[in-house]
């Protein structure tokens, strides 16, 4: 995070910890933040009132919370009647196949809609907590389409024509997870705002079973530190 100090910088806030961190990481190089929550239909639907309450805590002079409705299209665990796995953390270096959790072009689309709010509140900064290192293989987390949406934005939007340079902030890109949470605890933040569970349980709870919670807990203890998760 270079250069944003006093610039207005849009945060994709999902609600989880990385992004918990990256708008933390805003703030602390003295950003003004507008911070932009998809509403996707998700099963976790909790997180989005975490999104909220580190929205307030970084505070943030904006707060989008914009519905879209990825139901609709399934295809992933996340937005289908698909279970969550439960299995464990899968190996996906060397090919392996992307997890049934992985929602279709899902980062392409929010960073579009995240494009229009920038060139709509003049911001050339976006911050998006995507992570190559810890599990998912999810395709729209690589560096390589992070570098390529730059490219993308300088083509597609009426600022890039004229010049403007639009620069997609990934500082969480090749952080472990415990590295993540050991980044939450420098910047002084409570990690127990953020929501990491994909299959929350009736009373609110994380599962403790799914590969997200799964990693969540291991970054923690990894780090040296509490889990402040409340866990079923």
């Amino acid at each position: 995070m270079q250069q944003v100090s006093g610039k207005t910088v849009i945060v994709l806030l999902s609600g989880g910890l990385d992004s918990m961190v990256c708008a933390g990481l805003a703030r602390e190089a003295g950003a003004r933040i507008v911070a932009l929550t998809i509403d996707y239909n998700q099963r976790h639907r909790v997180e989005l009132e975490s999104a909220s309450r580190i929205a307030d805590y970084v505070g943030a002079a904006e707060h989008i919370v914009l519905p879209l409705d990825l139901r609709r299209f399934g295809g992933s665990a996340l937005t289908a009647d698909i279970d969550v796995p439960k299995d464990g953390v899968p190996e996906v270096e060397g090919g392996a196949d992307v997890p049934i959790t992985y929602v279709p072009a899902r980062n392409l689309i929010f960073l579009s809609l995240t494009l229009g709010l920038a060139e709509a509140r003049a911001a050339q900064d976006i911050v998006i907590g995507v992570n190559a290192l810890d599990y998912s293989g999810y395709p729209d987390c690589r560096p390589e389409f992070i570098q390529g949406f730059e490219k993308l934005a300088a083509l597609a939007t009426r600022d890039g024509d004229q010049g403007v340079e639009f620069r997609i902030h990934a500082p969480l890109q090749h952080m472990t997870k415990a590295d993540i949470a050991a980044e939450a605890a420098r910047l002084g933040m409570d990690a127990g705002m953020s929501w990491s569970c994909y299959d929350p349980t009736p009373e609110g709870l994380h599962c403790g079973s799914c590969d997200s919670c799964r990693l969540r807990s291991k970054g923690f203890a990894d780090a040296g530190l509490a889990d402040p998760t409340r866990y079923a």
